[in-house]
């Protein structure tokens, strides 16, 4: 088996517990790169999967730096949530031989490209979670129209929207007052931040469609943001269109760990109430 080692050499821990790992990697498998500074283009080589350290942050940027070349993502968690990356590297080491000899899933899901249109031209991004328009400083209410394959659905106007993946629905857009999306499917959630109306609600919608991002009024500081990490400054010469991508991210799954679990384990989702105990 064929690996990458990536991760995000900026978070704590990460260089040092590669180091640990690569003697144990080595002797089970063939590492193809290491880059812990995503430096490297990684469509001049070829993995069976990719380990990421750090955090879900860091294998958002494997998944970018991978581009249309994507090898399916196992995920060692450094990091604080974890929601992607729910392996501990000691729960690594223990089910490593088993990924070798092929038992382990793949879940395939949705990624998306972001073409941003302007004066300066074109610019289109891949990603993985959800692109953000957000104000900024003076801080004023902006309207923002959506267009669903060229039909308008509505004027947003507010703090921002939220165009999310079923992977991103659990980050921003559940922050927001968004729905959960199950990580399969395929499938876009557009979720208003802090609508100046009592009715905008979460819309999902299919993932075959395209949804075009209208700025008609924003601040000298609202942004463009996208998997939290990549910004751009948007003004209201700015379109920004939104369509699935021609790859999709895999995720390695080994057994013991699932959706449902992770749910459970990391938003204590369905936990009851924390009673008091009568004395």
């Amino acid at each position: 088996m064929k690996v990458f080692v990536l991760g995000n050499i900026c978070r704590a821990g990460v260089q040092e517990e590669a180091e640990r790992l690569l003697p144990f990697l080595n002797e089970h498998a063939e590492v193809v790169l290491v880059d812990l500074c995503q430096e490297r283009n990684l469509s001049e080589f070829t993995a069976d999967i990719a380990l990421v350290l750090g955090g879900d942050g860091a294998i958002l940027r494997a998944a970018r730096q991978m581009a249309y070349k994507q090898a399916p993502v196992l995920g060692i968690n450094l990091g604080k949530l974890g929601f992607l990356a729910d392996l501990s590297p000691d729960e690594l080491r223990n089910c490593f031989p088993l990924v070798v000899r092929g038992e382990y899933g793949i879940t395939r899901h949705l990624m998306f490209e972001c073409v941003v249109t302007g004066p300066e031209g074109s610019q289109t991004f891949l990603g993985l979670n959800d692109i953000v328009v957000q104000a900024g400083p003076p801080f004023h209410i902006i309207d923002l129209d959506l267009l669903v394959d060229g039909e308008t659905v509505s004027r947003f106007s507010g703090d921002g929207l939220i165009v999310s993946t079923p992977i991103g629905s659990t980050a921003h857009n559940l922050s927001a007052g968004g729905p959960i999306l199950g990580q399969e499917l395929s499938a876009f959630v557009i979720t208003p931040i802090c609508p100046h109306t009592l009715t905008n609600r979460s819309v999902v919608d299919s993932a075959s469609k395209e949804y075009i991002i209208a700025v008609r009024r924003v601040d000298e500081g609202t942004t463009l943001i996208i998997d939290g990490q990549e910004n751009l400054k948007i003004t209201v010469q700015h379109q920004i269109t939104i369509r699935q991508a021609p790859v999709t991210f895999g995720l390695v799954k080994v057994p013991g760990h699932s959706y449902y679990q992770t749910l459970r384990d990391k938003l204590r989702w369905g936990t009851g109430p924390n009673y008091r105990v009568e004395p």
